[in-house]
């Protein structure tokens, strides 16, 4: 933490935080809520977002950023991508962005089509 700290002084790293990927991180997940060196958390799509949906609230609340990492369950929800997308575009109270990998230029050029048809909410 203070190699970073530095390092954001220094103007070589612009914010700083961590991704907590487990409900066994739960507990530091907890802690980095309340910690005022973490700026963004890195995590929603896990075993149980809804375990953690209100910690991400609070980090929210206290101006942190979150970023919801590998919102196609590392290509296990590869034929569910319109329902990835919305589940995750409907938290954007909590989710400021996130992250999406495909296994070619094309297969990502074509999830990127698909994400201004999921925020369409009825």
């Amino acid at each position: 933490m203070a190699v970073i700290s530095e390092m954001r002084q220094k103007g070589i790293v612009r914010t700083k935080g961590l991704s907590c990927r487990t409900l066994r991180a739960l507990r530091a997940l907890k802690t980095a809520a309340k910690s005022p060196w973490v700026e963004v958390e890195a995590r929603f799509n896990d075993q149980d977002p809804q375990v953690v949906l209100g910690v991400l609230k609070e980090m929210k609340a206290a101006g942190k950023g979150v970023i919801a990492m590998k919102v196609l369950g590392a290509g296990k929800l590869r034929d569910k991508v319109d329902e990835a997308f919305q589940y995750n575009l409907a938290h954007s109270d909590v989710i400021d962005c996130f992250t999406i990998g495909g296994e070619s230029r094309a297969e990502l050029e074509d999830l990127l089509r698909k994400i201004p048809a999921a925020s369409v909410r009825g």
